[in-house]
């Protein structure tokens, strides 16, 4: 598979867990491990296939950090996106009870905003790359 479909495939999976996040507003039927995992997933998921899309090969780790550091050392802008590495906690450690939750519950309309930036800007990469091979 070309590196741009694999792309694009890894894109439409984050696609699947943004709308996953988006029917999850209620944190009294889905708790906070439950939305964040997805988040992550969205998140990671997304980074993948923009480096995916650079003809970069990534490691098969769940560190938002370590896929944004990737990035940034291809010179893609990520600054923006430095937050989202919050919900890396989220792949494992959480969902397996091994950290203590937050205090404060996840504001599930800002991370649905930051997930959607990240998207957003990874859609238009990928259309860019579209063009140059079309």
């Amino acid at each position: 598979m070309s590196e741009l479909k694999h792309a694009h495939n890894l894109f439409e999976l984050a696609g699947k867990d943004l709308k996953a996040l988006r029917a999850m507003g209620d944190p009294q039927i889905f708790a906070d491990e439950v939305f964040g995992f997805h988040a992550q997933q969205a998140v990671e998921k997304t980074l993948k296939a923009w480096l995916a899309a650079l003809g970069q090969e990534y490691p098969l780790i769940h560190n938002l950090a370590r896929l944004l550091a990737l990035l940034e050392e291809q010179g893609a802008k990520v600054d923006n996106f430095w937050d989202l590495t919050e919900y890396t906690a989220y792949a494992v450690d959480y969902r397996y009870g091994s950290l203590d939750m937050a205090e404060e519950s996840l504001d599930r309309s800002a991370v649905i905003r930051q997930v959607e930036e990240l998207m957003h800007l990874v859609k238009g990469i990928l259309a860019e790359r579209d063009n140059l091979q079309g």
